[in-house]
């Protein structure tokens, strides 16, 4: 199958779609996509992921992700398992969670971050359950699932709005268990900070244990790590490489190494 990407410049970077169309064929609409692709679809297979995957299989194309992989990712519960230990501890509904926290409450997939005193952190059970209920009103999260997860210290580096902490944390995107880029996750407060950290600072043991448990459970994926302030590392998320926006990842970088490692897969299968 041929590589190919499709891609939705209007969700994209600045200039993200002409750096991609130098490393592999990329497209804006579906219907250009040729027969027999390997689809990567940037920003591009939301909100009707399934409907596109049978529309791709009827011209005998694939998503690089399944649906189920999608699901996999998709939803905390799926792959919380799979990294226990190394990522925050998480209750998936109130009967066993501690009147003591601090926690923070999500959704299945997304959270409201920006708005995190009143919509994501809690100080204990009690408030964890008006977090959840200002949630189950929002017009993003209102049908997912709403998870507890226990809040973790994170070696901080500057305040954010509405009590948000913008902390040491990273995006690695992976493809086949490859890094192909790896940088500073917090885009939008590179401003405020006098040095960018690298993500050479994330330990390559961590790294290789992360892709351990990651397994075969998907293709392409994004994982969030972030250091703690006991100096540990640990696993803030897991994304659909297709939907995760660069952050301080080099787009060159990405799209580079990703045409190296499809190559490489096609090869040795």
């Amino acid at each position: 199958m041929q590589p190919t990407i499709l891609m939705r410049p209007s969700l994209a970077e600045e200039n993200e779609f002409s750096i991609a169309s130098k490393y592999l064929p990329t497209y804006k609409q579906r219907s250009q996509v040729p027969k027999d692709s390997l689809v990567i679809g940037r920003y591009s297979v939301l909100p009707f992921y399934k409907e596109l995957e049978d529309d791709l299989l009827e011209q005998g194309s694939t998503l690089i992700n399944s649906h189920r992989e999608h699901h996999w990712i998709a939803d905390l519960r799926e792959w919380y398992m799979d990294f226990e230990g190394i990522t925050p501890r998480t209750w998936f509904d109130f009967s066993s969670l501690p009147e003591k926290g601090p926690f923070v409450v999500k959704g299945e997939t997304n959270s409201k971050k920006f708005q995190w005193n009143t919509h994501m952190y809690a100080e204990n059970r009690r408030q964890a359950g008006e977090v959840a209920g200002r949630l189950s009103q929002d017009g993003l999260l209102g049908d997912q699932n709403i998870y507890i997860r226990e809040y973790v210290p994170l070696v901080k580096l500057a305040d954010g709005l509405n009590g948000l902490q913008i902390c040491e944390e990273y995006r690695f995107f992976i493809l086949d268990r490859q890094i192909l880029s790896g940088a500073f996750y917090w885009s939008s407060h590179i401003d405020d900070l006098t040095t960018v950290p690298s993500a050479a600072s994330v330990p390559q043991t961590f790294l290789a244990e992360v892709l351990e448990r990651l397994g075969s459970n998907a293709r392409f994926v994004v994982i969030d790590i972030a250091r703690k302030v006991d100096g540990g590392w640990i696993v803030i998320e897991v994304n659909d490489g297709q939907m995760s926006g660069p952050s301080e990842n080099n787009l060159d970088e990405l799209y580079s190494n990703m045409k190296k490692v499809l190559a490489f897969s096609a090869v040795s299968t």
